[in-house]
């Protein structure tokens, strides 16, 4: 265990800047974006005469807000913090994606793969390393910066408002972040039953591809699913062309966004709905363990990953 621990931390060295740098510069982007979108509120708003202050009856709206107005801001300022985790979502797809298809051809192309071989360090503890990486370090990582961003981006517009003479800082306690926190990594398990069989995909090109091994895991399922449809248009073949692009495309290369399991399935989690604290929760999100899709896809995912286990043992590039 204790040397497994040290294979993850060792794809956290090495890979810190799309493992950490990553959220942290998106965020960062993301809260500049805000700031620069409320110095221009406040310039347009002082040069065209409009007060959001006392004056513009926002402070006497928040005075007369009951129980019910006051959980539905709560659920508002939950969705807020949610929305920062939007483009983190979207970097953490690209960077889980391009880490398990170099994961294993750059320890072939650098040759630091003799190293590690030289070592009493199993090619499965290895591969396994890296799986941990991309679908609990990587994600677990977004979710703290995601928070974190969040939190801050709330204190930014409580801020901004408390110049305007509005006491907003009572209603900040209306939000939920450590209820946010919880789900947010309560989600993690999922995504990784979910993302296996693209994480398994990617990582077999990566240890089977002798070069360049983007192509061979994009081209081919994108080529195949192609192939498929022209048959069906020309009528050759009655091929499954829908079956396979939602089955095979989508899930060999999209699965390693998160959120991706939810829309593949149809399910109704969606962050923006303002329905209730409901739409929040696990509950709703853990509804895919019941989807065939999802299991037969960690089966799919475990042979893949059998495979590129095989191939980093005896793949030899010299």
């Amino acid at each position: 265990m204790k040397t497994f621990y040290w294979l993850v931390k060792r794809e956290f060295w090495e890979h810190r800047g799309g493992f950490f740098w990553a959220p942290v510069v998106t965020g960062g982007i993301f809260l500049l974006l805000n700031i620069m979108g409320i110095i221009t509120a406040e310039v347009l708003g002082a040069s065209h005469g409009i007060e959001i202050g006392a004056s513009g009856g926002l402070k006497q709206v928040i005075a007369q807000m009951d129980a019910g107005d006051m959980s539905k801001v709560g659920l508002a300022l939950d969705v807020a913090m949610y929305s920062a985790m939007g483009l983190l979502v979207v970097v953490l797809g690209f960077v889980v994606f391009f880490y398990c298809v170099g994961a294993l051809y750059d320890d072939r192309r650098d040759r630091s793969i003799l190293f590690w071989k030289s070592l009493p360090i199993s090619d499965a503890s290895t591969v396994l390393s890296k799986v941990v990486s991309a679908t609990v370090l990587a994600p677990l990582i977004a979710v703290v910066v995601g928070i974190v961003v969040g939190m801050l981006q709330l204190l930014i517009v409580a801020i901004t408002l408390s110049f305007h003479g509005i006491d907003v800082w009572q209603l900040l306690l209306l939000a939920h972040p450590f209820k946010l926190m919880f789900n947010l990594i309560g989600y993690i398990p999922l995504y990784v039953l979910w993302a296996l069989p693209a994480v398994g995909w990617l990582l077999l090109c990566s240890a089977w591809a002798r070069y360049k091994p983007i192509r061979w895991a994009v081209a081919l399922p994108l080529t195949t699913g192609l192939l498929i449809s022209w048959f069906g248009i020309m009528g050759l073949f009655n091929l499954p062309a829908a079956w396979f692009w939602r089955h095979i495309v989508q899930r060999s290369l999209l699965s390693v966004f998160p959120g991706s399991g939810s829309l593949f399935a149809g399910m109704p989690h969606r962050v923006s709905s303002l329905d209730g604290l409901h739409a929040l929760d696990l509950g709703s999100t853990y509804q895919l363990l019941g989807s065939p899709e999802l299991w037969l896809g960690v089966v799919v995912g475990a042979a893949l990953l059998a495979g590129a286990i095989w191939f980093r043992r005896w793949r030899d590039d010299s």
